[in-house]
């Protein structure tokens, strides 16, 4: 009797257990494998009166693979029509040894748009096969910014779009990226992590566009994220947008895939479509 009477509590414990992962676990999948567009509306006295700048931004994709082959996404990404496509970082994993898929994802998005970049994150450098990976990447005509930069127009507006390598691995190089540009012109910085935001260049661009964070992964209300990668708990700098300077705006994307965890809580997947008009 004693020994039942122990048990019960065990047992009760046990089976709310069970039932809260029973219903969270459709949640999670969810929030893992139907992404939604965040979109985030910019100002800036750099783009002409009448013009309008859109970047769609992905982010950490990180070889995902839904039932799909992505065709749903790419639907709505034909659909927004955007002037230019930014990939910052973690588009496969350390571990990717078959690149078909991040590669075919790749070539779908130059063929909506061929003004793709791309920046390297921390697993691109992991992986051991980077250099195969690099090459695929460019034949499906991606522009890798590698501590560089390009110069897009589209009518009247003109801006430039500088790329650093990742940060997290300490390849970043803000001032190469940045040298030579036209100051006064409207600058998109791409850059894997936020961290890329204590070098001093980073001032020069009017828009700095990073992931790696994930969001966090998993969210409290009211709190945000519990733990990001190289910030530790509750993070500074985990999803949105944040002024960083008074004439530089940070915006972190949380992404599409997942780190070691494959769990996204209060943390859907995302990618996001940002608008810069002209600021009176």
């Amino acid at each position: 009797m004693v020994v039942q009477e122990t048990l019960r509590p065990v047992l009760k414990i046990s089976l709310i257990v069970l039932v809260c992962v029973g219903l969270l676990t459709p949640y999670i999948y969810f929030e893992n494998n139907f992404p939604y567009i965040a979109r985030v509306n910019l100002t800036s006295g750099k783009i002409p009166p009448g013009s309008a700048l859109t970047i769609l931004q992905i982010t950490d994709f990180h070889n995902w693979r839904p039932d799909d082959r992505h065709e749903k996404l790419l639907d709505q990404i034909r659909a927004l029509r955007p002037d230019v496509i930014v990939i910052t970082g973690d588009l496969v994993d350390r571990k990717t040894a078959d690149f078909t898929n991040a590669w075919y994802f790749a070539k779908e998005l130059v063929k909506i748009n061929p003004h793709t970049y791309f920046v390297y994150g921390n697993h691109e450098w992991a992986n051991k096969r980077l250099k195969i990976f690099a090459i695929g990447l460019k034949d499906c005509g991606v522009i890798i910014l590698n501590n560089e930069h390009a110069v897009y127009s589209l009518g009247q507006l003109t801006v430039n779009i500088c790329g650093v390598n990742d940060p997290v691995t300490w390849r970043a190089n803000p001032d190469k990226a940045t040298a030579g540009i036209n100051p006064d012109l409207f600058t998109v910085l791409l850059a894997h992590a936020p961290s890329v935001i204590k070098r001093p260049a980073v001032g020069r661009a009017d828009l700095v566009l990073c992931g790696h964070t994930h969001g966090g992964q998993i969210r409290l209300p009211l709190i945000g994220a519990v733990w990001a990668s190289n910030q530790g708990l509750f993070p500074a700098y985990d999803k949105g947008v944040y002024q960083i300077a008074p004439h530089t705006t940070l915006y972190v994307d949380s992404g599409l895939g997942t780190g070691v965890l494959p769990i996204r809580f209060l943390d859907r997947s995302q990618i996001s479509l940002l608008t810069v008009t002209h600021k009176q």
